[in-house]
């Protein structure tokens, strides 16, 4: 049902980027909630158990898979929300699975097949999110190791790709090349925004740029708008510069849901 949903509107995944606290993700999946009741549209609200790409040893990562199935369950019940996050490891996607609605691949291992089919193999949404080493077209070789694997509720995320050190740039041109294979695609308005490993010791980016990134999604018909966003991003533990601060998200989402 969640998949149709996505299929027929403009839908939303948003959240902080990783998970701190049970209080922050509340306050942001009220927001959340909020916003979808008010536009009218699909939302999944998103946060991660584990960072387990940071650029320093010594950044924080998050609760892990435990704690962090126990966190997203409490948002399911207290909000009606559907969830989802990323995973890392095969062996993440039968738990994760127990609580979440969607599963993500994140970008550096969307060519992983054993992680691919270990998400597949549980039935839920598939969100494989394009490599920044990968064109929009050569996308098609990762969601059909997910097809191949007996399910068809696959979503690919556009998030732009390498652009010489410490920088990234967004042809948008990928998103019309993976809506030719059939697929709902994703913008992710908030990675793209990044500068990996250009701020001493941890990614910086500009989260002034996200609105102008989901609206040039929109103009390449982008099916649905992935947006990290927290109520005080210079002060999040991970990925600051590039979250949305949370007071910006409704006037973003009013652009974008029609």
């Amino acid at each position: 049902m969640l998949f149709d949903q996505m299929r027929q509107k403009p839908f939303f995944i948003l959240g902080p980027c990783v998970m701190e606290n049970q209080e922050l993700l509340y306050t942001v999946a009220e927001k959340v909630a909020e916003v979808g009741q008010k536009y009218n549209v699909p939302v999944v609200f998103k946060s991660s158990f584990d960072k387990a790409n940071r650029t320093s040893i010594h950044s924080y990562r998050g609760p892990g898979i435990g704690k962090g199935m126990e966190m997203l369950q409490n948002v399911k019940e207290k909000f009606g929300l559907p969830v989802i996050t990323d995973i890392h490891e095969p062996f993440q996607a039968a738990i994760a699975a127990q609580v979440v609605d969607v599963l993500q691949i994140p970008a550096f291992l969307c060519r992983q097949t054993d992680l691919l089919v270990a998400a597949a193999e549980t039935g839920k949404i598939v969100n494989v999110k394009k490599a920044q080493f990968l064109s929009g077209a050569d996308m098609f070789y990762p969601a059909q190791k997910v097809l191949e694997a007996g399910n068809t509720q696959v979503i690919l995320t556009e998030r732009g790709n390498m652009y010489g050190y410490n920088n990234l740039a967004v042809d948008f041109r990928n998103i019309y090349d993976m809506k030719a294979f059939g697929h709902p695609v994703c913008m992710d308005c908030t990675h793209s925004v990044q500068r990996p490993g250009g701020a001493g010791g941890k990614t910086g980016g500009d989260r002034t740029f996200v609105p102008m990134m989901a609206l040039a999604a929109k103009a390449f018909g982008a099916d649905g708008y992935f947006i990290e966003t927290h109520p005080d991003p210079d002060n999040a533990l991970s990925d600051g510069p590039n979250m949305l601060k949370l007071h910006d998200l409704d006037a973003l989402i009013k652009s974008l849901a029609n």
